[in-house]
């Protein structure tokens, strides 16, 4: 997908992904919910997941990011890093596992108890990838201190930044303000730095090639006409029903 842009892989994902659900994972269905037309993003989540036994539904928010610092959260009403500079009550650190749990339990905090993440991380230089989700109830369970972190080290902006009793860092909360962009803000946590924080999906990195194929196809696609695109989408679902009665 980054082979076709890099400021849309992500989006290219979202609707990959509901594709695949709704192909290949029998009793659920699957909608693309992460924009409206003509829109800017509204919602945190990209996916709708519904089981069509039960009935049940639940949204899921999709990551795209290169094996380093990871988003959880864009923080769009600018709570968290408020809520933190008045519970520390101007310290630079604050110890202790019950003190910290209070304000990750706050309503400030609230957007992290029901979003389900997962991230899609991938190596470019390795040639690999991986399903990488955080697990916040050990985060929870483990953060022993939050420290706040001024200007520098290439940020603009401070940043509190989580910590376990080994001094191991888990996550942090970044500024958030109006004047700060969608990467200088939120809710991030990093694959790399905090890699026992994570549950791999895929078991592991697994190795991946370029398909330029699949990129020529898609220019294609954009040049050619409705009745072609109608032709086009015949022969790929006799290929997905192949794909299905092999696995």
């Amino acid at each position: 997908m980054r082979l076709i842009g890099n400021k849309t892989h992500g989006d290219l994902a979202e609707i990959a992904l509901t594709e695949f659900i709704n192909q290949y994972m029998y009793d659920y269905k699957a909608e693309h919910i992460g924009k409206s037309k003509y829109r800017s993003k509204e919602f945190e989540e990209d996916i709708k997941i519904i089981n069509e036994i039960s009935k049940q539904s639940f949204l899921v928010s999709i990551k795209a990011y290169g094996h380093g610092p990871l988003q959880l959260s864009t923080d769009k009403n600018f709570k968290m890093f408020p809520a933190l500079q008045k519970f520390m009550a101007g310290k630079e650190v604050l110890i202790g596992n019950d003190k910290i749990l209070k304000i990750l339990e706050s309503e400030n905090f609230a957007v992290l108890k029901n979003l389900n993440i997962l991230p899609l991380v991938y190596d470019e230089v390795g040639k690999r990838c991986n399903i990488m989700v955080f697990d916040f109830d050990k985060m929870k369970n483990e953060v022993e201190k939050i420290k706040l972190e001024g200007e520098g080290k290439n940020r603009k902006y401070p940043v509190f930044k989580f910590y376990n009793r080994r001094d191991e860092y888990i996550c942090e909360v970044r500024y958030g303000g109006k004047d700060a962009n969608a990467l200088q803000r939120g809710f991030w946590t990093h694959t790399k730095n905090a890699e026992g924080y994570f549950e791999s999906l895929t078991g592991g990195w697994i190795e991946y090639s370029d398909n330029e194929v699949l990129v020529r196809l898609f220019r294609y696609a954009l040049v050619t006409s409705g009745e072609g695109h109608k032709k086009a989408i015949k022969v790929l679902a006799k290929d997905i029903e192949k794909l299905k009665k092999l696995s």
